[in-house]
């Protein structure tokens, strides 16, 4: 039998940003099987699906699902409905409150069609790149919320229930700093030029947007230059 036939399998949500990458880069290097999720959701623009696509195909990801649904039909965030992105804010302003680019429960039906997958597949690891340290305030990446919902997949599904699995929900950067992040990243070889972190859409990132703002903070921290274009770096 060949080493790809016992590979373990892993439902990896990648979003086309770095976390996702790296995260991505992670389980694959920990000898897991990728199997890539993503979704639309009516998010502003397409350039992180786009993003999402290529960091899955340079990982070789056994397979990738796109879910699509539309979140623009709830609103009430700047990424989702008709908010300007906050943009030009200062550190202090970054990691106070939660901001509107906050998206209602999104990690949360994320992580729900996650499940569904890893069950249909037979997967037991659902690894996802949240983080709690350079976060901008949300709610859903929080540890707390990690451990609530990986108690509920051992309850909410037939696998579970029967003793057949034991999900784990994975989060290997979720005490890292960014430039923490990027330097695994590095270490692992990601190609940080095909993500996206911006939340503006166009061909080059606007260096302004708190999501823009982190990433450069991290890449300059970690002594590396960031491969994207931007208008602004700040």
């Amino acid at each position: 039998m060949s080493w790809e036939a016992v590979l373990k399998k892993a439902v990896v949500l990648i979003s086309g940003g770095l976390d996702s990458a790296t995260t991505a880069a992670i389980a694959k290097f920990e000898g897991y099987e990728i199997y890539a999720l993503s979704f639309d959701y009516g998010q502003r623009h397409a350039r992180e699906i786009e993003s999402a696509r290529a960091v899955a195909e340079s990982l070789r990801a056994a397979d990738h699902l796109t879910i699509s649904f539309d979140m623009r039909k709830i609103g009430a965030s700047a990424l989702t409905a008709d908010i300007d992105v906050p943009v030009d804010r200062g550190d202090d302003e970054i990691s106070s409150g939660i901001p509107i680019t906050y998206v209602p429960a999104r990690n949360t039906i994320f992580l729900a069609f996650a499940l569904s997958y890893a069950e249909s597949i037979g997967a037991e690891d659902i690894f996802v790149g949240v983080n709690q340290i350079d976060y901008s305030g949300y709610p859903d990446c929080r540890s707390e919320f990690i451990a609530a919902f990986e108690n509920l997949a051992n309850l909410a599904t037939k696998a579970g229930v029967e003793g057949k699995s034991r999900f784990r929900i994975r989060t290997p950067l979720i005490r890292l700093t960014k430039a923490e992040i990027i330097g695994r990243g590095l270490e692992l070889g990601v190609d940080y030029s095909l993500t996206w972190s911006c939340y503006q859409g166009g061909q080059r990132a606007c260096g302004r947007c708190d999501s823009c703002k982190l990433r450069l903070a991290g890449f300059a921290d970690a002594g590396a230059r960031d491969p994207l274009e931007y208008d602004c770096r700040g």
